[in-house]
């Protein structure tokens, strides 16, 4: 194919019973993020910083779990994760534990540039954020009514969520107690809905770039961290490919799933979209995930194994798509 690519996400395991206008506002939310993306590489930024202007950009609309927006802890709080990777030179930085930092993919960024580390987490990485400069704010900012309310029915409901926005207003239209609920860790999650935010970028000089965020689960245990800041497994970038995860994060943990995306394209000479199908089916045993891919060739890839995740993709030859499900 040739040229640039750039994919986004935010979020696999859509419910589907999602209310239209809430499918709309996603839709319009990841066509602004895609012709933003989309304007950058028309002026020849680079795949790295295309990634975390798109991330950033999802961060701060409260719409999905990254940023502003993001999943609350059992105690009310939020505490938010991101990494970012550059597949020239597969350099890459990481933050976790986040509670006050406004966009987190960039702090992940500094860390990367700035620091002689890969990953800084809670109290030291709050301290690396004030000292390089970067924007504040109270922790009450990233949170909304519309997750207060998500956390009360997560808490009656004695579980963690895989979160996003279920309305707590009939609430009984929409999967909050599902038929056959999904295990993790082997036990029982009784709302799954999904989660993170991701990009992957190849920009016109063929390199690649992922970035991933999020808030995590709904009612999780203070300290939890699950697959967006791991490098290997939510977010991966080098020569070959960038990948962006979003799920089930102890699945993809366990699966290293943007890894073996690279992994196999290496060793096996599978096309993109043939790695991230092959991904998707054998490494996740019976987790629930999906990924947005991009390759050094211009192509980019989606596949998961969710009722649907919300993506956008488009490509320099003018190819656009936005959607939820299959």
């Amino acid at each position: 194919m040739g040229g640039w690519a750039i994919a986004v996400h935010g979020g696999a395991g859509v419910d589907p019973n999602l209310p239209p206008q809430r499918q709309e506002e996603a839709k319009q939310l990841l066509t602004h993020c895609l012709n933003l993306g989309i304007s950058a590489l028309r002026s020849n930024d680079s795949a790295i910083d295309v990634v975390e202007l798109v991330v950033r950009e999802l961060e701060t609309d409260p719409l999905f779990n990254s940023g502003r927006g993001s999943a609350l802890t059992a105690e009310g709080t939020v505490e938010m994760e991101a990494s970012i990777m550059d597949g020239n030179g597969r350099r890459c930085g990481a933050v976790s534990g986040l509670t006050t930092v406004k966009n987190p993919v960039s702090l992940a960024r500094l860390v990367m540039e700035k620091s002689p580390h890969s990953y800084l987490a809670f109290s030291g990485a709050e301290d690396f954020a004030r000292k390089q400069g970067v924007e504040l704010v109270d922790n009450e900012y990233f949170i909304t009514e519309e997750n207060v309310g998500m956390l009360k029915l997560a808490k009656e409901a004695n579980t963690i969520v895989f979160d996003y926005r279920i309305p707590t207003v009939g609430s009984e239209s929409c999967s909050a107690v599902a038929e056959s609920p999904i295990q993790m860790n082997g036990l029982p999650i009784s709302v799954y809905a999904p989660e993170t935010v991701g990009c992957v970028v190849v920009d016109s000089k063929g390199r690649c770039a992922a970035a991933t965020s999020t808030g995590g689960l709904m009612n999780k245990m203070n300290g939890r961290i699950g697959d967006s800041p791991l490098i290997g497994a939510g977010t991966y970038a080098c020569n070959v490919c960038g990948v962006s995860c979003t799920g089930e994060g102890e699945a993809i943990i366990r699966g290293t799933l943007a890894r073996e995306v690279a992994a196999v394209m290496e060793y096996k000479g599978l096309s993109l979209q043939e790695a991230v199908d092959f991904v998707i089916k054998e490494r996740l045993d019976e987790g629930q995930a999906g990924l947005i891919a991009v390759s050094n060739k211009g192509d980019v890839a989606c596949g998961f194994n969710t009722t649907g995740m919300f993506r956008g993709c488009a490509t320099e030859d003018g190819f656009m798509e936005v959607g939820i499900w299959e």
